[in-house]
């Protein structure tokens, strides 16, 4: 039996791919259609309550009950290591220094990155005459420290935790995403990092498979549409 996988491009919706493939699980993707809200409604993401992706659905779960609903994508994470036995140390010392880390982005790196990309892609069209620099300023200095304390820790370690775990499936993707505003350069240990992960077979299957999906969305591209709604411009959500 599989699991359910609700997509949206995301970076959050790639970190749980990445554990799928990793852990080779048997998952199927169910597109879910952001540009039409789709995931706002709890009936389209198997009930899930905060109109966020990623969600999934196990068939198989531990208990044998019926599927399991598990949201929020560090949750999964920690939930499908696991389900599996696989890339969350069994050993307590190990084990908590890998949660540090998954909860580290998911509370930090994860949220701040978001806000800088957020408001150096999209506050200039959503609100173009008024000043962002605040903001702008704020959370790019944030990342950039964010970044110094991850490079500062693979110093020391080829993984975030020691051995890879799903502390580096959670971070590689946003690693990638969007860059810290000095350029990667500014951090070898992270490159060094991220190149090993690069080449894993899982994480180009995860990205290969994510490419390839149809997602069919249709923006408004002069609004530059919000994708969710607490973003106060929800007004220009297109309706279709």
């Amino acid at each position: 039996m599989m699991i359910d996988l609700f997509f949206a491009t995301s970076v959050n919706v790639y970190k749980v791919m990445i554990a799928l493939e990793e852990m080779d699980l048997d998952y199927r993707i169910l597109l879910i259609d952001i540009s039409k809200g789709e995931q706002l409604d709890p009936t389209n993401v198997a009930g899930s309550p905060t109109g966020k992706l990623p969600v999934i659905r196990d068939h198989d779960p531990a208990d044998g009950g019926e599927p399991q609903l598990v949201f929020e994508s560090g949750a999964i994470l920690q939930y499908l290591a696991e389900k599996t036995g696989r890339f969350l140390p069994a050993a307590a010392r190990a084990r908590m220094e890998a949660i540090q880390w998954l909860y580290w982005q998911v509370g930090g790196l994860g949220p701040i990155s978001g806000q800088a990309w957020h408001f150096h892609a999209f506050a200039p069209r959503i609100a173009p005459d008024f000043d962002n620099s605040y903001a702008f300023s704020r959370y790019h200095n944030m990342m950039s420290k964010f970044w110094r304390v991850l490079d500062n820790e693979l110093a020391k370690k080829p993984f975030i935790a020691g051995e890879y775990s799903v502390a580096d499936m959670a971070c590689y993707p946003w690693v990638i995403y969007y860059p810290a505003q000095e350029g990667m350069e500014a951090y070898p240990n992270i490159m060094r990092w991220r190149d090993k992960i690069a080449v894993r077979p899982a994480v180009q299957r995860c990205y290969r498979r994510a490419s390839e999906q149809q997602t069919g969305y249709e923006f408004n591209k002069e609004k530059q549409v919000a994708y969710y709604d607490w973003e106060g411009v929800r007004r220009t959500m297109i309706t279709v």
